[in-house]
């Protein structure tokens, strides 16, 4: 078993399935409600996640979360896309390689997410986005690290619902044949041609925040129903009315089953 394996089984486990929270919202974007203090958000959601995907800064900040024999894996993004920059209007979608495979594995992280854009309007750019990420799986792989893909399309709030899902779906291949262990995607109107095409695991994202847990927790049984190992979800989960119980909620839908109404009740979700 090599160490990819190994480091893909703590977080997928015997069923295959992973709930990941995502708190690396600051390193585009500034800072979101509840995720101010990583390390305080973290003591409040507790152990629930099987993994937690934040920044390399914010590892340092918060190792002491994630330097136990109980604790969730880290998961460490590490290259910077402009197409997060929400606030600044960027248009580009240029991707940065800002850190290696070796700076997540110094901080504690047991995997690794690299990010794709494509279809950005010039070749040149789709090109080296291109590279650095297969360049960044090699790197990572030399190393047993497991790579997520996150395939994020390019002006992705204009497009219409068709052309959002064809992108997803030729995106999310391109993340598998250049390299990727598993993948991090949105939901789309055909999101199970997305999880047949590719050979491995998808995760399904949240996205924006939605107006109730209920409406979140739905999401993702959608997501599950659809073929999705698993979910990753950020604001949906840190903002929720009450944050373990969401996760908890996660936990038996993406693991046991059980109906986003069920779960909303189990644990007494009523944002």
């Amino acid at each position: 078993m090599t160490g990819i394996e190994v480091r893909l089984g703590k977080v997928f486990g015997k069923l295959g399935r992973a709930v990941v929270v995502a708190c690396d919202h600051g390193m585009f974007d500034g800072p979101h409600a509840a995720m101010e203090d990583i390390p305080a958000m973290l003591d409040r959601l507790g152990d629930g996640p099987d993994a937690v995907l934040l920044s390399p800064g914010m590892l340092r900040h918060a190792r002491a979360h994630f330097g136990r024999r109980e604790a969730p894996m880290a998961i460490t993004r590490l290259n910077f896309n402009s197409v997060f920059c929400f606030k600044w209007d960027y248009k580009d979608s240029v991707i940065s390689d800002l850190y290696q495979p070796e700076d997540a594995l110094a901080l504690g992280a047991g995997m690794v997410l690299a990010c794709l854009t494509l279809k950005t309007g010039s070749e040149a750019t789709d090109a080296n986005n291109a590279e650095i990420f297969a360049r960044l799986c090699v790197r990572a792989h030399q190393l047993g690290v497991p790579v997520i893909g996150e395939y994020f399309p390019h002006s992705h709030l204009t497009k219409e619902p068709d052309e959002f899902h064809q992108e997803i779906l030729v995106g999310c291949r391109m993340l598998a044949e250049l390299g990727a262990d598993c993948i991090k995607t949105f939901y789309t109107n055909s999101f199970k041609e997305v999880t047949n095409t590719c050979p491995i695991p998808v995760l399904g994202l949240g996205a924006e925040k939605t107006p109730t847990d209920l409406d979140a927790l739905k999401l993702a049984e959608n997501e599950v129903r659809d073929g999705a190992a698993g979910v990753v979800f950020g604001r949906n989960a840190v903002q929720a009315s009450d944050p373990p119980g969401f996760v908890a909620a996660l936990q038996d839908i993406v693991k046991r089953g059980m109906t986003a109404e069920a779960a909303a009740e189990k644990h007494g979700l009523t944002g």
